[in-house]
């Protein structure tokens, strides 16, 4: 069976180094926000041209921490998508917020501008202090067009980082093109631990400031809280096994835009619709679209090839948020249809040559040819 991702086969590939920095960290006997925890959040930041980035314990929380540090609560509207990971919208009502949810735009699948433009010029345009654009799949957002909506408008700018470490946009590494950026380090992403972690990025250092506050209970002299904050720290263990993994980032994600790249010339004339990619995109999934989705799923099941699908239902008709979350006044019409036809393929740095061919034959074996 091709898996459609495979963790382990990372640690395999670099199971010396990790081993390695486990060990280190288990003799080290100190093992919450130590020495390993700095290291990381200084090459991060290097490796990412910022001059902050602060470790919490997951995605989702980076997001939330993100928000909150940037002043962002209860009567606040943060215009984000619908086509997402849930923990997008969730992170924004932890924060105290409500997410107002746009349409992705049909090619990139990413927040569609025109639709942002919308929501600020209509009755609710006032209230929305912060945007949260997802780089989805490794594409860039069209920032610089949002954060010139957002600079007319006084808003926040807060990165969704969580499928795009390493990627590029005009020169720049996504993550710094907001007031802060979040970064999840998931397993399964470019950059993943071996356990959950995540991180808000940069180089406003009273956001950063205000996030070491907020990730361990408001702290500024142990015990005493100087602001109300959680507990959302990343263990020394992931933080010794991301610093190996970052030294590989760049190699790794290369190696998917390769990847990727046979897969746009073995699936070309199909009828399938193929990633709107572009130089910087780093695919942490690689993601065909097409009216018969589910029979290829099917087809693609039988001769061995693994699937996922990145998102099977857009958050505003999930049963926690169906009727609760507002939307943009044109609807949502091009999520809807992005999660009826989406279907990501195997997608990893350690998948061989010879997998790759055998998800291209697959495919095109189920896949009518282009009209």
């Amino acid at each position: 069976m091709i898996l459609q991702t495979d963790p382990k086969a990372a640690y395999l590939e670099h199971r010396e180094e990790i081993d390695e920095a486990v060990q280190r960290v288990l003799g080290s006997g100190w093992y919450i926000h130590g020495r390993e925890v700095r290291a990381f959040e200084e090459e991060f930041a290097t490796y990412l041209g910022v001059k902050h980035a602060v470790a919490v314990a997951s995605g989702t929380d980076a997001l939330e921490l993100a928000l909150r540090a940037c002043g962002i609560g209860p009567g606040d509207l943060v215009a984000t998508v619908s086509h997402t990971a849930v923990a997008t919208v969730a992170a924004v009502e932890l924060a105290g917020a409500t997410p107002f949810l746009v349409d992705v735009d049909p090619r990139t699948l990413t927040l569609d501008v025109a639709g942002l433009e919308e929501m600020f010029a209509g009755p609710e345009g006032q209230r929305i202090r912060a945007v949260l654009p997802v780089h989805l799949y490794g594409q860039a957002a069209d920032l610089p067009r949002i954060r010139g909506i957002c600079r007319r408008h006084g808003a926040i700018l807060i990165e969704d980082c969580a499928q795009a470490h390493g990627a590029l946009l005009e020169g720049a590494r996504l993550g710094n093109w907001g007031d802060a950026a979040a970064f999840s380090f998931y397993p399964t992403k470019n950059l993943g631990a071996l356990g959950d972690g995540g991180a808000v990025v940069t180089s406003d250092p009273q956001i950063a400031e205000t996030v070491r506050l907020l990730r361990e209970y408001g702290w500024r002299e142990r015990y005493v809280s100087a602001i109300a904050g959680k507990n959302s720290r990343l263990d020394e263990i992931q933080a010794a096994i991301l610093r190996v993994k970052l030294s590989h980032l760049d190699e790794d994600n290369g190696r998917r835009q390769r990847i990727a790249r046979a897969y746009d010339a073995g699936l070309a004339g199909t009828a399938l619709g193929l990633p709107a990619g572009s130089p910087g995109h780093v695919y942490h999934q690689y993601v065909v679209r097409g009216s018969g989705r589910d029979d290829l799923m099917a087809h693609l099941r039988r001769r061995g090839v693994g699937t996922l699908i990145h998102y099977p239902v857009p958050v505003h008709l999930q049963p926690a948020y169906r009727d609760r979350v507002p939307l943009s006044a044109r609807g949502l019409a091009v999520s809807e249809s992005a999660a009826r036809e989406v279907l990501s393929l195997p997608l990893y740095p350690q998948l061989a040559d010879g997998d790759v061919q055998q998800v291209i034959d697959a495919v095109r074996a189920c896949s009518p040819p282009a009209p």
